[in-house]
């Protein structure tokens, strides 16, 4: 899964970040609104997470043209103000959820899952799929008594064929969202990945596919 944090105090920005990856989510970090409205525009998050004061364009104005533009990508607004309009207000220009500073690392952590549950891509700790199970909390892939451990990146790939089981997902969208927005991976990274999967999924006996569609991308297909 990847979040986006909008916060421009560095300090808490960090311990996002930090909570974010012991929970194994992937993260960037932006500090004003005009990177979080470019990187939010670009539709690859799974949720963002976007204080209110920042510079340049408050967290009102950056949810408001957000959902301007058709980005349904929900939002999670962290702050220090919790009076009743700046919460109507929020919500009004577009947040689905509001969360007041200072806060508990399990609240966040309970309201992430929350809000990812009810954007419906989201896999549980324990999926099935055709004839093979997937335990994401260990990264294990099993059918039967067989199993096998993903590493990071496999998993990664894995949950975001599960979470979108009838469509293809494309090489660009697999790496913007297993290797990050500004990384250097291409095609090449993507395919050797799969490659991986499939001899795992032949390890376990498993005889679901992860087929390829004319070079646009990659989805899982249930054995006949």
């Amino acid at each position: 899964m990847q979040i986006l944090i909008v916060e421009d105090e560095k300090r808490l920005a960090d311990a996002l970040y930090q909570i974010l990856l012991e929970q194994k989510y992937m993260a960037d970090v932006e500090y004003n609104g005009i990177d979080a409205l470019e990187y939010g525009l670009s539709g690859i998050y799974d949720l963002i997470i976007l204080d209110i004061m920042i510079p340049y364009k408050d967290g009102f104005e950056v949810a408001y043209e957000l959902r301007k533009n058709k980005i349904d990508t929900p939002i999670l607004m962290l702050t220090a103000k919790d009076t009743v309009p700046d919460k109507v207000t929020g919500l009004n220009k577009g947040a689905d959820d509001y969360m007041t500073k200072p806060f508990a690392p399990e609240e966040l952590i309970a309201r992430i899952k929350a809000l990812t549950r009810r954007k419906g891509e989201v896999v549980l700790d324990e999926t099935s799929f055709d004839d093979f199970n997937f335990n994401a909390s260990s990264n294990t892939l099993s059918k039967g008594t067989k199993s096998v451990h993903l590493n990071y990146k496999e998993a990664e790939i894995l949950k975001l064929l599960l979470s979108k089981p009838d469509v293809i997902v494309s090489k660009d969208e697999i790496i913007t969202k297993v290797w990050g927005y500004d990384s250097d991976a291409g095609s090449n990274n993507v395919e050797a990945y799969i490659s991986f999967l499939r001899r795992k999924l032949n390890f376990i006996n498993s005889d679901t596919e992860i087929k390829s569609s004319k070079k646009m991308g990659y989805r899982l297909e249930k054995s006949m």
